[in-house]
């Protein structure tokens, strides 16, 4: 995984105990951003209301009118049978199958994105979180693009996160979903371990 790095740090033969050390890009894998990562004196994630992170989410199938291809534009007529189910404090969770391409150069240089128009609409709808399968809800090689979708985002209140797997898994059109940040005082984002709960 781009980013994370592990290494034995002692083991029973030596110390008496196995144990490693981890090098973790902070947005490397499954992962939750933080204001601060484009905004600056911005919220941190130790900062991150919890609240936001458990609930209700619902799964939104961007692939119900055939594959997402690369660099795809997400713009708010791809959700628009959610219309009515998506109001103030939504979680969303964008399917794309884009997991599928994570040992790919396409992954991460022809993910797909975002609209501009998108993201204001989230916020204008108060929307509470946005999940999504590529490492990055924006063009990640535009970084204008990917500086004005995050900051629309943030300032508005929506939290991010992104590197999502699995999705094509879920059965359900909701599901209980858990993405707790680890307590980086002063991070800009960190690795979560994201679960979904069918009931």
């Amino acid at each position: 995984m781009r980013g994370a790095e592990v290494r034995i740090a002692k083991t029973i033969a030596v110390e008496g105990w196995n144990a490693t050390t981890l090098e973790l890009y902070s947005h490397s894998g499954t992962h939750m951003d933080a204001p601060v990562h484009f905004i600056d004196n911005a919220a941190t994630i130790d900062q991150q209301d919890l609240s936001v992170c458990v609930g209700p989410a619902l799964l939104v199938d961007v692939t119900c009118t055939g594959p997402v291809s690369p660099k795809a534009l997400i713009r708010v007529a791809d959700l628009e049978r959610y219309h009515t189910q998506i109001t103030a404090g939504s979680r969303l969770l964008l399917r794309t199958d884009w997991y599928k391409r994570c040992q790919t150069e396409n992954y991460r240089n022809a993910l797909p994105r975002i609209s501009v128009e998108l993201a204001n609409w989230l916020v204008d709808r108060r929307v509470a979180m946005i999940g999504v399968e590529p490492p990055s809800v924006a063009d990640v090689n535009d970084v204008d693009e990917l500086t004005e979708v995050h900051q629309i985002l943030f300032k508005g209140g929506v939290l991010i996160v992104e590197g999502l797997a699995n999705l094509d898994q879920i059965s359900t059109p909701v599901v209980q979903f858990i993405a707790l940040p680890l307590k980086i005082v002063g991070g800009d984002g960190c690795p979560v371990r994201a679960i979904a709960i069918e009931s």
